[in-house]
């Protein structure tokens, strides 16, 4: 049988360009060689482009510009189909069968580097441009879950220029209140206001971020995700997976930092609860036209057990402490099969 080409793009001129490098490493490490020729692309932070023929430890240790790079990239002339190697005797053409990408955040998972592709002609894996932008667009997801009756916590959206209206704010939202950049992952430059000083310095911070802002209502919960895998008849994992945030709230640190953030798969939910979410993050998953792969991150009110859905990645992360592999190892898929089924997802995918 002929190997597929596939190639693994990872960095990124992004915020989480350091956790892209663990995420590809784990991707890369357990791709099964006997079915694919692997081709892993690094994009520096400034957005260079660079083909990386090393160790695959060097990128999960963040060292791999060190190591054996040729400047390469992604051809947008679809009848090439290919990444071009810029060698110092030429262009060599790789033919590329499916592209990877494995870019958390801006410039990855917020439908440009899907856009590049459709533009290639290249079949690639996860969601397509309109479903990564809708749901990078923190705000602009939040319109869709609405469009689709799917119960959500209360916000405000606020652009740069705009004056806030914090009395709106505070007769809405209230506090505590969180701040969010609208297009970040990770939880990078999301704060807790407990009063209008707070909320303004909040908003000052996110703005660094992005220049729109998602103010949302805080909600005491637990917070339970929900791992999808399909593309016009997705399906989602056997369990879910809940955490235990070392912090007040899950923020970048307590997320790759603090060793004292838990991950308790399955979730201890009752069935009706854990039907009811499941059968939300499909619902979620279909409005935002989400392809290949997606974790759908539910809160569950814990004062009257409302079930809330939070937001949508659409690029899940593959670290050693992300949930989404987790979820879908403890229902019996394990990261190789995993990454088979997301690759053939990417060749079929309106089925």
């Amino acid at each position: 049988m002929k190997k597929l080409n596939v190639c693994v793009l990872f960095g990124g001129v992004s915020t989480e360009h350091s956790v892209s490098e663990v995420s590809a490493s784990a991707v890369l490490d357990n791709m099964d060689r006997n079915k694919y020729e692997v081709y892993p692309v690094g994009i520096t932070e400034e957005g260079k482009w660079f083909f990386y023929n090393g160790d695959i430890e060097k990128i999960r240790e963040h060292t791999w510009q060190t190591g054996e790079i040729v400047p390469a990239v992604l051809s947008p002339d679809r009848t090439d189909k290919a990444l071009l190697k810029l060698t110092d005797s030429g262009v060599e053409k790789i033919c590329i069968d499916v592209v990877y990408p494995v870019l958390h955040g801006k410039n990855g998972e917020d439908g440009t580097v899907q856009g590049l592709c459709e533009l290639a002609g290249i079949p690639y894996v996860g969601s397509g441009v309109i479903g990564s932008a809708a749901c990078m667009d923190k705000c602009i997801a939040k319109i869709l879950f609405q469009k689709a009756g799917i119960p959500q916590a209360d916000w405000v959206e606020l652009k740069l220029g705009e004056t806030p209206d914090y009395e709106l704010i505070e007769t809405k939202l209230g506090y505590p209140c969180f701040i969010k950049p609208s297009s970040a992952g990770s939880s990078m430059g999301v704060t807790k206001a407990l009063n209008r000083d707070e909320l303004e310095s909040g908003i000052a911070l996110a703005l660094e971020h992005d220049y729109k802002v998602l103010i949302e209502e805080a909600i005491d919960a637990r917070e339970v995700e929900c791992g999808v895998m399909g593309n016009l008849n997705p399906e989602t994992a056997d369990v879910l997976g809940e955490i235990k945030p070392a912090k007040e709230f899950y923020d970048f640190e307590a997320k790759y930092q603090d060793k004292d953030s838990k991950l308790m798969i399955p979730a201890p939910v009752d069935k009706a609860t854990e039907e009811k979410i499941k059968e939300l993050a499909i619902r979620a998953y279909r409005i935002c036209e989400c392809r290949g792969h997606s974790r759908v991150d539910f809160f569950i009110d814990r004062r009257d057990g409302r079930i809330l859905l939070n937001e949508i990645n659409t690029i899940p992360g593959f670290t050693p402490i992300s949930m989404y592999p987790k979820v879908w190892e403890n229902s019996g898929v394990l990261m190789t099969e995993l990454i088979d089924r997301h690759i053939q997802l990417a060749l079929c995918r309106e089925d």
